[in-house]
């Protein structure tokens, strides 16, 4: 029984895929959309602003004979402060470790926005990587414009197979999902069969509490606010969670509570029905704003909330 046991392990490993599948292309094309929509979970913050995703995040797709780790990174661009240069490293990283790379464009996207960047990929390209580049948002343009979006693209990158998708209408994701998986390498899995991240659950309450905020307020404050769970006690029925969030200034402070706590109840509320959801699970959420004075150029804040400048 062992001898066959064996056997059936060995052929399995022959035959198994696994690889990393990255995502990357410029801020607001829609890569955390693409990444849940792959996953099946909700794992990034989907916005319509711009610069919503901060960190790496890794979302793990698991069958039999597959193992697909996905990573959502932050949009390309030009850093103004400490913390947007950590996270354009965190879209350079992906560049390095990738088996599969996802460039999404949408029909908008040029090739001169961050050319540089693009550059990169093209190198990636041409030394083997595979390379799928994603228009994503076809539902919002013509079948002319969206021809001339595909010749446009493979002259840009000759070596990359392309995908028109749309991925909030998961319109050519499940296609695309088949072709990634066909394009991993044969591999043993990665990470444990069951595991669904690399994050531990505190950060998607995190994440959740952001995404809010990026809802309700406007200009500045939500870029300039971070999120961090205290208190997290996890019982059979009930998990107790105190969470601050932290801003730059005390004029930030007051819009964030609002007129007596108005619209920090506000914020409160949706991200406890948010959280409830992700964690199947009553939860009891307690909000509190603090300030902490240019977080986002003090490279030892960044390193606090988990920003690693290494």
């Amino acid at each position: 029984m062992s001898n066959l046991n064996s056997q059936i392990s060995n052929q399995c490993s022959q035959t198994h895929r696994s690889g990393f599948v990255n995502i990357v292309g410029n801020p607001n094309v829609g890569k955390s959309t693409l990444m849940n929509a792959l996953v099946g979970e909700r794992l990034s913050i989907i916005t319509s602003k711009a610069q919503t995703t901060r960190h790496r995040i890794m979302g793990i797709v698991n069958g039999e004979d597959f193992q697909m780790v996905y990573s959502d990174t932050p949009g390309v661009l030009s850093p103004n402060y400490q913390l947007q240069r950590q996270m354009l490293e965190f879209s350079r990283s992906a560049l390095v470790d990738a088996d599969v790379l996802l460039y999404v464009t949408e029909p908008q996207d040029t090739a001169d926005r961050n050319a540089d960047f693009l550059t990169k990929v093209k190198k990636m390209a041409s030394a083997g990587t595979r390379v799928f580049l994603i228009i994503n948002k076809i539902d919002l343009t013509t079948q002319e414009t969206l021809e001339n979006l595909v010749a446009f693209w493979h002259n840009q990158l000759p070596e990359a197979t392309i995908f028109p998708i749309s991925a909030q209408e998961r319109f050519g994701v499940p296609q695309l999902f088949e072709a990634i998986k066909e394009a991993l390498p044969v591999a043993p899995p990665f990470f444990p069969k069951d595991q669904l991240t690399d994050k531990p659950a505190r950060f998607f309450v995190d994440e959740i509490i952001r995404e809010k905020i990026l809802l309700n307020y406007d200009k500045e404050i939500p870029y300039s606010v971070e999120v961090e769970v205290e208190s997290f006690k996890e019982d059979d029925k009930l998990i107790r969670i105190d969470a601050v969030i932290y801003c730059e200034r005390e004029s930030q402070k007051g819009i964030l509570i609002g007129k007596a706590g108005s619209a920090l109840k506000r914020v409160g509320s949706q991200a406890r029905k948010d959280i409830e959801e992700f964690f199947q699970k009553q939860v009891f959420l307690q909000l509190f704003v603090k300030v902490d004075k240019d977080w986002r150029s003090n490279t030892s804040r960044l390193k606090h909330y988990g920003y690693d400048l290494t």
